[in-house]
């Protein structure tokens, strides 16, 4: 079984992002980038699919700047097979990613698709369930538990109400969750190997997909500064101060 796994290269989650001064966006100058966590739940999740023997090709396929070979070596050095870089130096909307990787799968045939169920730059929640349209197929989303068996994925999902398990029917396209596992670091020895690993470089023409922006951004704005809190003495005096804040 092939598995496509999905990257994005993103700010890493311990820096704070900066507003550009004219709003437009924020800044990436000089910051620390790495690959999505949800992205290295979904690579790991795949490694042990092949650890276990179920998965035999894993395929990390990510579309941006040069940079994004770093997140791929990553991927590689943990455990993935090959790498596919589609390179851009403006980030498409989720509607042309999940385009883009349609296109990829086309090309591919995995019988399995893994992503993160967001990224932690946008937020958007919206590449994998978009994929799964384009595409036709099963989808299990918010996955915090996936078994393979008997040419069926059985994926636990994290919902409102507690855990849904659905079985889907291969192929299949599943976003993880953070419970779903722990990755794994990538150790020296494995980061030396990855350098020797293949990653095809292509374009987004090669795949003649239309990715004009459909969103236009009006402002990018720091969130509001949070007040500090009270400490009130009892139940009578926290109802007051909700009272004078208009809290109630």
């Amino acid at each position: 079984m092939k598995v496509l796994v999905p990257v994005k290269r993103v700010i890493d989650y311990n820096v704070k992002a900066r507003v550009k001064p004219d709003q437009s966006g924020v800044d990436l100058a000089n910051v620390k980038m790495s690959m999505n966590p949800f992205d290295e739940i979904s690579v790991e999740e795949a490694v042990r699919l092949k650890e276990a023997g179920t998965a035999t090709e894993i395929v990390v396929v990510s579309i941006g700047p040069q940079q994004a070979q770093e997140t791929l070596r990553t991927a590689l050095a943990m455990g993935a097979d090959r790498g596919i870089l589609i390179k851009t130096d403006t980030m498409p909307e989720p509607l042309a990613i999940a385009k883009l990787l349609k296109a990829v799968v086309d090309e591919e045939s995995p019988e399995l698709v893994i992503l993160g169920k967001q990224a932690i730059d946008d937020d958007s929640n919206q590449t994998g369930q978009m994929l799964g349209a384009l595409l036709d197929w099963p989808q299990g989303t918010f996955a915090s538990k996936v078994e393979i068996a008997d040419g069926k994925a059985n994926v636990t999902r994290e919902v409102d109400g507690g855990l849904q398990t659905v079985a889907l029917d291969m192929p299949a396209i599943v976003t993880t969750d953070l419970r779903l596992n722990e990755p794994r670091y990538a150790s020296l020895p494995n980061i030396m190997k990855a350098k020797k690993k293949p990653i095809d470089m292509k374009e987004i023409g090669d795949y003649g997909v239309d990715v004009s922006p459909r969103l236009t951004v009006v402002k990018v704005t720091e969130p509001p500064v949070r007040e500090a809190g009270e400490k009130v003495e009892d139940v009578d005096a926290l109802i007051s101060k909700l009272k004078a804040k208009g809290a109630i």
